[in-house]
């Protein structure tokens, strides 16, 4: 990643880390628990974002990325996403930020019971301020610092 960032020009900026989150149908089995192992997760289909072919396993946008799923199911747009979590009770792992306007309330983020993190940050061209756009994105996702 360091490689790819300094190639194209880019520098990371940290914005804060957070826990693991399993993000699923509001009547899914295991919806209603304060915390989900991954034992418990292994008979449902682990949904992931299909990134391309151009693309490599590095650049997954899920955390647990190289974990050996019993069954996964890859998919290459949200509203896809949703319906399998509903239909197969098939879940992912997030952040545990979840933006109702786009989704709808029929979602949950439960914690996941790991230590693995993640880090919320952006991207952008060193030697390039930040757009108007990309100044409204970081006063909006600092309202969840520390609550997912």
């Amino acid at each position: 990643l360091n490689k790819l960032m300094k190639d194209n020009n880019l520098e990371f900026h940290d914005l804060f880390s957070c826990g693991t989150y399993v993000y699923l149908w509001k009547d899914h089995p295991l919806a209603d628990k304060t915390e989900i192992t991954m034992e418990e997760l292994k008979e449902y289909p682990c949904l992931s974002f299909d990134q391309g072919s151009n693309n490599s396993f590095f650049l997954a946008e899920e955390v647990l990325s190289t974990y050996e799923y019993k069954r996964i199911i890859k998919a290459n747009d949200r509203a896809t996403m949703l319906n399998l979590m509903k239909g197969l009770n098939g879940y992912t792992l997030c952040s545990g930020i979840i933006c109702e306007n786009l989704n709808g309330s029929e979602y949950c983020a439960v914690k996941l019971s790991t230590e693995e993190t993640m880090t919320i940050g952006y991207l952008k061209r060193k030697g390039i301020p930040l757009s108007s756009i990309g100044k409204e994105y970081l006063k909006e996702i600092s309202k969840y610092n520390g609550q997912a």
